[in-house]
């Protein structure tokens, strides 16, 4: 295990746990909940079982245990108190707490377990929507505070990647029934943040549509020839940061005049396409602020 990072800073457990730095240092000097380590030079540290134990308690502090009568519970007890508390309302907590476990971990089989658990209780939707997106939107914050590096996002991104095509490839084999338009959907240039795009296939299909998925670092040069084959079509672009703030209104001006005709939309999703100026939209040329938003429209 020793590629796993094991050695964490009460910097990480604020990141990972959501409980202030402060208030991790209240409950050890006042409850003994948690014995941080010494390194040779006396500096604190925390170890996996450590984080492990503080994303426990904190499941059971928000859903009504004060930290006086956790403190006083065996080590042992606190995990089994935990799954006897899972319900629907508390499931969501746990299982992001568990898949960043999994993913501290590079531990396929906890994801698994994890995923599988909830799906026994939640449909695919409801798992990507109540779980997954709030973990990557976590995730995306872990990494930008340097908490987790990028192999880990890579791990636990390729892994909800996985779940994603099977469940899009169940849609696949099903012959469309809204046959007046064709979505085809892309990411620009040097784009690489794929799960959103890939969901929203997942959904195009869910809703009966004929799709052309095209993946990621698409020029606009390859969109042009879908024109000749197709009638009626939705481009879809998944800015999450390419095109940048400050080229993003350049894109949308070549998307226009490219690929832009009388039967055709370009729908506009991802956090540069929140930087588009409003007098470069229309009835045809929409931005979505988020997944649901664009679900909606279908």
């Amino acid at each position: 295990m020793s590629s796993v990072k094991n050695i964490f800073s009460i910097k990480d457990l604020e990141n990972l746990s959501g409980i202030k730095a402060h208030t991790i240092r209240i409950w050890e000097k006042r409850y003994n909940v948690l014995e941080p380590l010494r390194t040779d030079t006396n500096i604190r540290y925390y170890d996996l079982s450590a984080l492990q134990k503080l994303l426990n308690i904190t499941l059971l502090h928000d859903y009504g245990y004060k930290i006086s009568k956790i403190s006083q519970m065996p080590s042992e007890k606190i995990p089994l108190l935990v799954q006897d508390i899972i319900s629907s309302k508390s499931a969501k907590n746990h299982a992001i707490s568990s898949f960043k476990m999994a993913m501290m971990n590079f531990d396929q089989k906890l994801f698994l377990d994890t995923y599988n658990d909830l799906l026994s209780e939640k449909s695919f939707r409801e798992v990507f929507f109540e779980v997954f997106i709030p973990l990557m939107e976590e995730i995306g914050f872990l990494w930008q505070a340097e908490t987790i590096s990028p192999a880990h996002e890579h791990f636990i991104s390729y892994l909800i990647k996985l779940k994603l095509l099977v469940n899009t490839e169940k849609l696949q084999s099903k012959a469309p029934t809204n046959e007046d338009k064709i979505f085809v959907l892309y990411l620009p240039m040097d784009e690489m943040h794929e799960l959103g795009l890939m969901y929203l296939n997942y959904e195009i299909l869910n809703s009966g549509y004929k799709s052309i998925y095209l993946g990621e670092s698409v020029p606009v040069s390859s969109l042009i020839p879908l024109k000749k084959y197709f009638n009626n079509i939705v481009y879809v672009c998944y800015m999450t940061v390419e095109p940048t703030n400050t080229s993003a209104n350049a894109y949308v001006k070549e998307l226009k005049s490219q690929i832009l005709e009388d039967d055709s939309t370009i729908w506009l999703i991802g956090r540069s396409a929140q930087n588009v100026e409003k007098s470069l939209l229309n009835s045809k040329i929409k931005v979505f602020e988020n997944i649901s938003e664009l679900v909606k429209e279908l």
